[in-house]
């Protein structure tokens, strides 16, 4: 029976686009070791039990006796904004199982535009929702000496595509400019340090195209929002507060930019 043969597997698909199965089961009011059995192919649930599931994901019960194929496109089409319909749809988040180790808060530096020959550090955060992964990055500055103090904040989404993490911000305010990023994943040994490149447009000048290293350090899916603020500003290369894998990856960098002389009141 085709049913029977797709239901576990399109099952569990369906069941990795969710935060945990424990919390399927508590929404739809199925026993956890009864839908261990559905997703072991031991049992195939009940008309009522099969269309309990079905509503959860916004499918009609026959749908997870397509095959896996068929039922992934189907699913994907059902978890997309209706209103949606751009050529870039597809694109994000990309391979959704392999960005999830990815996500959670992180502390960033990148070699500043705006400030020549500093550090500036940020924090990030990337969380899934509705089956697409947010990214929120928070910008604190101030500098006492040239009397500004810049607060910026980027919103956007995350892809995971060809073992690359691409991210593509936009900032929030009365002149919004995108940021993009791009970042090597984990390692198999190395699941603290993201390291990449960050691109962008300066705002208060000249609009300059430019685009510098950076390197993010992961914090797990909780951290402490306060201290990740309080760190934020500009350092010098040779800060002792600098992670030692953050100075050598930014040392002797300089932004390269679209102008031989880059502005100092730069966006990012």
């Amino acid at each position: 029976m085709q049913d029977l043969a797709n239901f576990p597997a399109n099952l569990k698909f369906a069941c990795s686009t969710r935060r945990s199965i424990s919390d399927l089961c508590r929404a739809i009011g199925v026993n956890r070791q009864q839908f261990n059995r559905y997703l072991n192919a031991g049992t195939l649930p009940s008309a009522h039990n099969r269309l309990r599931i079905a509503a959860a994901f916004d499918l009609d019960p026959a749908d997870f006796g397509l095959p896996p194929h068929a039922f992934r496109r189907k699913l994907a089409e059902r978890r997309r904004p209706a209103t949606s319909e751009g050529p870039l749809d597809d694109a994000f988040p990309g391979d959704l199982r392999a960005l999830r180790p990815h996500l959670g808060f992180y502390q960033t530096w990148h070699v500043s535009l705006s400030w020549p020959g500093q550090v500036v550090c940020s924090c990030a955060h990337m969380r899934e929702r509705d089956g697409q992964v947010l990214v929120t990055s928070l910008e604190r500055i101030v500098d006492h000496e040239s009397g500004i103090a810049q607060r910026s904040r980027y919103v956007g989404l995350a892809a995971y595509q060809r073992q690359r993490i691409f991210l593509t911000e936009l900032t929030r305010g009365e002149a919004p400019t995108f940021g993009q990023t791009i970042l090597m994943p984990f390692e198999l040994h190395q699941r603290r340090y993201l390291r990449g490149l960050t691109m962008g447009v300066s705002w208060r000048n000249n609009n300059m195209p430019y685009a510098t290293r950076t390197i993010w350090r992961h914090l797990g899916i909780t951290a402490n929002k306060r201290g990740l603020l309080s760190a934020c500003g500009v350092y010098a290369p040779t800060s002792a507060t600098l992670p030692s894998a953050v100075a050598s990856f930014l040392a002797d960098v300089q932004p390269f930019t679209a102008a031989a002389a880059p502005s100092r009141d730069a966006s990012r």
